[in-house]
Formats: C-alpha cells, sequence, structure tokens
C-alpha cells in the first residue's frame, strides 16, 4: 500500500551547515524505489529552499511556508499570499514592540542589514543560502509578496506576550523559545499543507509519516498517522509524535523508515 512521508528540513533531513547523512539520502532512495511518495515539508519557504544536494533527492513535493505553499512534480499547486496591506500594520505593530522581522517568501526572503548585522547568525545564514534572493524591507517597501514572516523577540515577555495576542486574530504564532517566533496566516500550518498535498495526489491520511524535531512540526506530527520525532528533536515534539527515532546524524531517517516497514 503505498504511503506519503513528510520530512521537516533542519534538525531532520539535515543541520544548518547542510549535511545530510548518507544514511538518510539512501532511506529516501529506498522510500521511492518501493513505491512511496517523499515530500519536504518545512517551515522555511521556497526562496529557502534552493540547495541542489537536498533537492536532488528526489522528492516528489515540496509543502513548505508552514503550508502555504505546495509544489507536486516541480508544479505549484496551491499558494496564499499575505495581503500587501496586512503586512504593513503587521510591520508597523511588531517593529514598535521591538521585534526584528524577516519576510518569507516563493521568490524572495526580505530582511534588513540595521536589523540583522553581519554579527547575526541566522541573518549570515540567509546571506549564504539565499543569495541575491535576499533583499531590503525598506529598499522594497509594500512590493512584498511573502507566505509567512519570522521574527527575533528578544524584548521583555510582558511585551512580547501583549504583541502575540495583538497578532492572534491574523495569524498563528510558533514559538521556538524566548528569542524567535514565526508568524503563519491563520488557519494554515504544516499539517494542513501535509493534508492538502495528500489530497491532491490521492493519498489517504490513514497512510501518512511526519517526521520532525521542532515546535512549526507539532501539528504535522498530530495529524500524520504516525508522528515520528527525531532524537535531536524537543521534548514537546517528542511527546507529540508515536515514535522517537534516533538523533538526524545517527541514522535517524534511516532507522525510522526501517522500523515502520517502508524500506
Amino acid at each position: 500500500m503505498k504511503s506519503a512521508v513528510f520530512f521537516d528540513i533542519d534538525g531532520t533531513l539535515w543541520n544548518y551547515d547542510k549535511y545530510i547523512p548518507e544514511s538518510t539520502k539512501l532511506a529516501i532512495k529506498k522510500l521511492r524505489e518501493n513505491g512511496h511518495l517523499a515530500f519536504i515539508c518545512s517551515g522555511r519557504a521556497r526562496s529557502f529552499i534552493n540547495d541542489p544536494d537536498l533537492l536532488g533527492m528526489g522528492f516528489d513535493g515540496i509543502v513548505c511556508a508552514c503550508g502555504c505553499h505546495i509544489e507536486i512534480d516541480e508544479k505549484v499547486i496551491f499558494q496564499k499570499i499575505i495581503d500587501k496591506d496586512l503586512v504593513k500594520k503587521t510591520l508597523e505593530m511588531i517593529r514598535s514592540y521591538g521585534f526584528r522581522p524577516i519576510l518569507e517568501g516563493p521568490k524572495n526572503i526580505y530582511m534588513d542589514n540595521d536589523e540583522f548585522g553581519f554579527e547575526d547568525g541566522f541573518g549570515n545564514i540567509l546571506r549564504r543560502d539565499v543569495g541575491k534572493h535576499l533583499i531590503s524591507i525598506g529598499d522594497n517597501y509594500g512590493e512584498w509578496v511573502i507566505n509567512k514572516m519570522s521574527c527575533a523577540t528578544e524584548v521583555e515577555p510582558e511585551k512580547r506576550m501583549e504583541c502575540f495576542d495583538r497578532l492572534s486574530d491574523d495569524y498563528a504564532i510558533i514559538v521556538h523559545d524566548e528569542n524567535i517566533c514565526e508568524l503563519v496566516p491563520a488557519g494554515h500550518n504544516k499539517a494542513t499543507g501535509m493534508l492538502k498535498a495528500c489530497e491532491l495526489v490521492g493519498i489517504n491520511p490513514e497512510n501518512t509519516y511526519a517526521i520532525g524535531d521542532s515546535e512549526n512540526d507539532l501539528d504535522m506530527l498530530a495529524a500524520a498517522n504516525v508522528g515520528i520525532a527525531m532524537g535531536n528533536g524537543t521534548d514537546r515534539a517528542k511527546a507529540t509524535a508515536d515514535y522517537v527515532t534516533t538523533d538526524f546524524d545517527k541514522d535517524g531517517i534511516y532507522n525510522a523508515l526501517k522500523h515502520f516497514g517502508l524500506i
């Protein structure tokens, strides 16, 4: 029986140094040879998924931007773009609280260097990996095409929570820690994207597996028939999952797919 397996990227398929274990490459190759489908299911926007080694593993589709962008066989079949007036309103609000925003779209990532200087680790990852598609928020004011946002939120807890409360009508807020959050259009997450992709390719949700490690994976780990957390995952990811495999760099993907008889 054909199944679909949905893989998070960071902390699952690779780390931020873009190291992909050979066992992971072999596992996905065997998975597809056995007639199953393999999907990326990432919080990253499509513009931030461009590495040839990652894409060269042969995925059947990409669910990204926390369910706001879906591609099947390299064709975009679903897209949620945030209204530009809402983006303007959101930027004004979150900056008034001291948040530093990154706008994430299918073609470009928008970031201002005065907010993410060259001492900022994540800003430097974006500079390394997005290249010419990393452009200024301010220099392109009002011209953004985005699916979601991320924010650095190093402010007092009371201010952070007040801002989150004001955002909650328009966004699902994924809090990774006291310094980072994601703002995803309300009603969208990795689970909605996963289920939409299954509908489009004719896979019964009872034949789904999701593999992830962090806070933005919780919805898909809960919604899949089998949710699998990486051994290096957060406590909440492990608690939500049905099964915990080994760390990503200790054959975690291979061991999980082998455990469930998919390879």
